[in-house]
């Protein structure tokens, strides 16, 4: 049953995820394309952390940061491709009230562990760049452990409450959501009960823990790029710059499409642009984070080389 009654009022017990409109026409199309996206984004993902694990040269707190970002990013897309290749596969648009929330849970508390988590590569950036002489005692494999600890907890935690209150509203109507994942703002606007408290706690949480990472993150970058332009020779610079190029583009491109998305005003266009910027964050960017930290390293190219000539040997 997709309903049940109370009183005088009809309350759903489950929303229809719209997706992308998903004309028949295009349905095998869209399937394949993120079939093969979420089989790249897992396998690239997937591979980082195998090598971080296994190789001893990539036991730096860098190394460790990276291999936690793309566990984190496997998990990420996982929260939300594989329901929507069952949708696309099957035409079934359902999901039950209790496992759309859980779905946001989830995806909001990798959100807040990647704010945290790239605002704690930043500060290692800004130890090795700019206090290279202190960055073996401040930037500790202990240190460095309890950082990576942290991020994964503080995301997680802080989205409880919210959870906890959005599983107090009742909704009842319209079950339709215009989206392809259970997103917060398109969940609330179905509510029947008033979210305005709930709304005000989420404000509030979430400019806590997302504001202060996005600060840190903006200052050690404003940091590196003043220590890096003292540099007086053009190869140091050049040289300086490729050990925090690849950061500095993940955290634009995340940070990026979070601000239009989220913090821009919700004209009629952006309305009908929200679900395109809304899949550069939660399919792309975790596709092109193993070529934009990884891939492109010497050192985990070197790794990975060793690794392939040990499996064929």
């Amino acid at each position: 049953m997709a309903s049940r009654e109370q009183g005088n009022q009809t309350f759903i017990t489950e929303f229809t995820l719209l997706g992308f409109g998903n004309p028949p026409e295009l349905q095998t199309q869209l399937f394949l394309l993120f079939l093969v996206i979420y089989i790249a984004t897992v396998v690239g993902n997937m591979l980082i952390v195998v090598l971080v694990l296994s190789d001893q040269r990539l036991r730096s707190p860098m190394y460790v940061f990276l291999g936690n970002l793309s566990l984190l990013e496997t998990f990420y897309t996982s929260t939300i491709l594989p329901r929507l290749l069952a949708s696309l596969l099957s035409g079934d648009r359902a999901i039950a009230v209790h496992g759309c929330i859980v779905q946001f849970y989830f995806f909001a508390s990798l959100v807040g562990s990647e704010c945290c988590l790239l605002s704690a590569m930043s500060y290692d950036r800004y130890l090795a760049i700019c206090r290279p002489l202190h960055y073996a005692a401040r930037m500790s494999a202990s240190f460095c452990l309890r950082l990576v600890a942290g991020c994964w907890i503080s995301g997680f935690v802080s989205i409880a409450l919210i959870v906890f209150l959005m599983s107090q509203l009742t909704f009842c109507g319209p079950r339709e959501i215009d989206h392809f994942f259970c997103d917060f703002t398109p969940v609330i606007k179905l509510s029947c009960s008033d979210s305005r408290p709930m709304e005000l706690v989420t404000f509030t949480l979430s400019s806590l823990f997302t504001l202060p990472p996005f600060l840190l993150t903006l200052a050690s970058y404003i940091c590196i790029i003043s220590t890096i332009l003292q540099i007086p020779s053009a190869l140091g610079r050049q040289k300086a710059f490729s050990t925090c190029s690849s950061h500095l583009t993940g955290v634009t491109i995340f940070y990026g499409t979070l601000i239009i998305v989220y913090l821009l005003p919700r004209t009629e266009t952006m309305r009908a642009l929200n679900k395109v910027f809304s899949v550069f964050y939660t399919v792309l960017t975790p596709l092109a984070n193993p070529l934009i930290y990884s891939l492109r390293n010497k050192e985990v190219k070197g790794a990975l080389r060793k690794a392939i000539g040990k499996l064929f040997v």
